[in-house]
């Protein structure tokens, strides 16, 4: 079958994270035919077919210039004008949210007609739309009402948000994602857009695949307002606010790109608009979806949380080559306790110096190695102070950023996790992939990764911590059997086979239940087994299409006098195809 990849990256470097991933299971998946559409954060024209680092498949820039292309008349613009109005008023207004889904539908057909989409959302008729709707009384702005800057911000940014409305991806020729099977989206978030035009169109169904809910992300990017308020903001209170985001440096996420460390670029009311988009948008991507894949557990609950059936989700861990890595060597000679992870308050590095305080006190020839980059301004100084105070500074080694995991594991005799929110499962099952002991804080997927096989501690707790980290550094068999159980429980959970294996069996339950798609919205009913075997041949009518005929009834069949079809066949060649 034909399966369409739906991921966002960033140029020029397309195949790392879910690009690898999505590498990963196009060669477990041999005997199917993947084709790769990429979002992507370069500029627009770049990552073309021609490009190697998108030669796999389509790319489509969501940032940058807007497609060119002519405005639309008089008459579509009023259609586009309805449709757009609909939508944002799902956005924000509480009484409108069922209208998020028509809204997108009808400018995705629109946009499908005369693709003229691009140049309606940059027009001032689109931005007239949207000041007017959030400003209705009763809008959710977050914090008063929305400048004239918000809202040019604001249309800005829903243009490129809807900018995969336009793609020219949904046609049933060659490329066109009415021509799939079935579409696997990886990350969710605005890779889901293609995917939901595809099913509203031609009716492919599609799989949702994340390894970390994007949705979350978007709200760690842009967190809540501090402070409430109601009514219009007062100008002491704006200024004092923008005075804040010129002192404070947070990690934002343009949406669909790459996390930087930046100032905040958006004000309280865009912030709002942006999370209600996606809000909606994830609710809408799990309504219509027919597999939702989560990469833990406990991501799992998170979508089922926002509206996620629980008899459509399956837990599938994210496979990594890892598994074929043999286990650090001999342990160093001093008692080691091997930290890894970014340098930011989220990590909180700073409860495994106050525990590791406490190991000195016990053993005074132990020894902490922190591996990873400061992702907030400051905070290796800050760590390096709190070292200094606590009289450990000197057996503390702030390794920095390291060049292999590998690497990490192999310098410690314990690995140490003190995050407050363990939100991906990666790095834990690589620490336990080394063969090395875990001690780790009980938070997001630790439980359900380390299992029996290591030691839990609440977290901000430096007395629990360091009393675990004593207890294996003191047992020397306890560390290598804690060790090889997990290292035997990492290989079983994130070994690459299994996950191949786990989409096969998706795929085929998916060909099954949609045995031949309509192709509309309102086409006639998909019938079982409406194609005949040969069709799924690779050298009949389903490898080129040439042979395909379309039914009276909207199904496809095979033609008696296509090559390849049973017709034209000698029944030994037949027999030998099948």
């Amino acid at each position: 079958m034909r399966v369409a990849l739906l991921t966002e990256g960033a140029l020029p470097h397309p195949q790392r994270g879910t690009g690898a991933w999505c590498d990963r299971l196009a060669a477990g998946l041999p005997e199917h035919e993947f084709e790769r559409y990429l979002l992507t954060t370069g500029p627009q024209g770049a990552g073309t077919a021609d490009d190697p680092a998108t030669s796999a498949g389509q790319a489509l820039a969501l940032w940058g210039r807007r497609p060119g292309g002519r405005a639309p008349g008089a008459l579509r613009r009023r259609q586009y004008a309805g449709a757009y109005e609909q939508l944002v008023r799902a956005l924000v207004l509480p009484g409108g949210r069922a209208g998020f889904g028509p809204g997108l539908y009808r400018l995705a057909v629109l946009a499908r007609e005369d693709g003229t989409l691009p140049a309606f959302l940059a027009s001032a008729p689109a931005r007239r739309i949207l000041e007017r709707t959030w400003r209705l009384p009763g809008a959710d702005t977050s914090a008063g009402q929305p400048l004239v800057r918000d809202v040019l911000v604001a249309a800005d940014l829903l243009e490129q948000c809807l900018r995969p409305l336009s793609a020219p991806w949904y046609g049933t020729g060659p490329g066109g994602l009415g021509a799939a099977d079935l579409c696997h989206v990886v990350g969710g978030g605005l890779a889901a857009l293609p995917a939901l035009v595809a099913r509203h169109l031609h009716g492919v169904p599609f799989v949702v695949t994340e390894h970390g809910l994007h949705l979350r992300e978007q709200y760690l990017g842009y967190p809540p307002r501090a402070e409430g308020c109601a009514g219009a903001e007062s100008e002491e209170r704006q200024a004092r606010d923008e005075r804040r985001s010129e002192e404070r440096r947070q990690r934002v996420r343009a949406p669909g790109g790459e996390w930087a460390s930046h100032e905040a670029p958006y004000r309280w009311p865009v912030r709002a608009l942006l999370l209600s988009f996606f809000r909606a948008l994830t609710e809408e991507t799990y309504r219509q979806a027919a597999v939702l894949t989560p990469g833990s557990a406990h991501d799992q609950q998170w979508q089922r949380r926002c509206g996620a059936d629980p008899a459509r989700t399956r837990v599938v861990y994210e496979g990594t080559p890892a598994v074929e890595r043999p286990a650090a060597g001999p342990e160093p000679a001093a008692p080691t306790l091997v930290w890894a992870g970014a340098l930011e308050p989220g990590r909180d590095p700073g409860l495994v110096l106050h525990a590791f305080a406490k190991v000195r006190a016990e053993l005074p020839g132990a020894r902490l190695v922190v591996y990873g980059e400061e992702t907030a301004p400051g905070y290796r100084a800050h760590c390096a102070a709190v070292a200094e105070r606590l009289g450990v500074a000197p057996a503390v080694d702030f390794a920095g950023r390291p060049g292999d995991l590998a690497e990490v594991w192999e310098a410690g005799t314990v690995a140490v996790f003190s995050a407050l929110s363990q939100r991906g499962p990666r790095l834990l099952a690589d620490a336990m992939l080394s063969g090395r002991a875990v001690v780790s804080t009980d938070v997001g997927v630790a439980r359900e990764v380390v299992g029996p096989t290591g030691l839990l501690v609440p977290a901000r707790d430096p007395r629990a911590l360091a009393g675990a980290c004593l207890a294996l550094l003191r047992d020397g068999e306890r560390r290598a059997r804690l060790g090889l159980a997990g290292r035997l429980r990492a290989q079983e959970r994130f070994a690459v086979e299994p996950v191949v294996g786990a989409f096969r069996e998706i795929y085929l339950e998916l060909v099954s239940q949609y045995p031949a798609f309509p192709g509309g919205g309102g086409g006639p009913v998909p019938r079982p087994f409406a194609r005949p075997a040969e069709y799924w041949l690779a050298d009949g009518p389903r490898g080129g299409r040439d042979g395909a005929r379309e039914d009276a009834d909207g199904s496809t069949g095979a033609r008696e006098d296509a090559p390849g079809s049973t017709g034209a066949r000698e029944p030994a060649a037949l027999a030998e195809a099948v």
